[in-house]
């Protein structure tokens, strides 16, 4: 029997009298694709940036591959191989696409000093280029990424997150703000990057997504979260026949 990839027990965070997040458990297994989805407010956020370190639960254990990650910084869990993207982009507007990808497989071996001073590529040229192949931007790989438009910067975004060869990516709503004819294609490209290892593995990901046609088409099992505590946990199917959390979200 596979072991949880993740294991995230009775985890809290409180911010004075407000619960943010009262008691949540959830595991994720080597190559699933597991959605979070709920109501704002319902708590997703906070449970994120505590599994990633930046915040600090109240109570509760975080676990990756079996071994206590608990508070660590988001740099050493990056170089555990925990990688992920924000809300917000986060590419160097005046680098190049493919400058990105490799300053982002250097952000987990040092210094934002050493990255931006490193010589050359670091040898890492090579990864960078097949991942460019791999999310179809290598039309663009040679251009500034501010010059790129709000999706290629989306795509140049969840790429820079694969370059350090992650156990485990979190996306916080990869389709926030995208044109909706690029929603299908970030869908297929991360199906790929699941089913169809780089690295001699299936890629796990974490999902926090508003899109729900989206999650429901991407992800193997969905965590729904509402006002700070899970209220279910199955698969597409199994959610959309929740009767409970129709009533909560889906139906709202």
């Amino acid at each position: 029997m596979s072991h949880a990839l993740l294991k995230v027990t009775g985890l809290k965070k409180a911010y004075g009298a407000i619960q943010a997040v009262g008691g949540v458990s959830f595991e994720v297994m080597p190559g699933e694709i597991f959605g979070v989805i709920g109501p704002n407010g319902s708590g997703k956020t906070t449970m994120f940036n505590s599994v990633l370190g930046q915040i600090t639960p109240n109570e509760g254990a975080i676990e990756l591959n079996g071994q206590n990650i608990t508070g660590l910084s988001p740099l050493e869990l990056s170089r555990r191989g925990v990688g992920r993207t924000f809300q917000t982009l986060q590419v160097f507007g005046k680098m190049t696409v493919r400058d990105n990808l490799i300053v982002a497989a250097q952000e987990h071996k040092g210094s934002m000093f050493s990255r931006m001073f490193a010589p050359g590529d670091s040898g890492l040229g090579d990864k960078a280029d097949a991942l460019i192949d791999q999310f179809r931007i290598r039309h663009v790989a040679d251009k500034l990424a501010g010059t790129l438009s709000y999706g290629q910067q989306k795509l140049v975004d969840i790429a820079m997150a694969f370059m350090a060869e992650p156990d485990l990516v979190l996306l916080d709503e990869p389709c926030a703000g995208v044109n909706p004819s690029l929603v299908g294609g970030i869908s297929s490209l991360l199906k790929e990057l699941n089913q169809n290892p780089r690295f001699g593995r299936k890629s796990s990901f974490v999902v926090i997504e508003h899109n729900m046609d989206f999650v429901m088409d991407l992800c193997h099992r969905i965590m729904v979260m509402v006002e700070g505590k899970v209220m279910a946990i199955g698969t597409p199917a199994e959610i959309r026949a929740n009767k409970e959390v129709l009533d909560a979200y889906l139906g709202n």
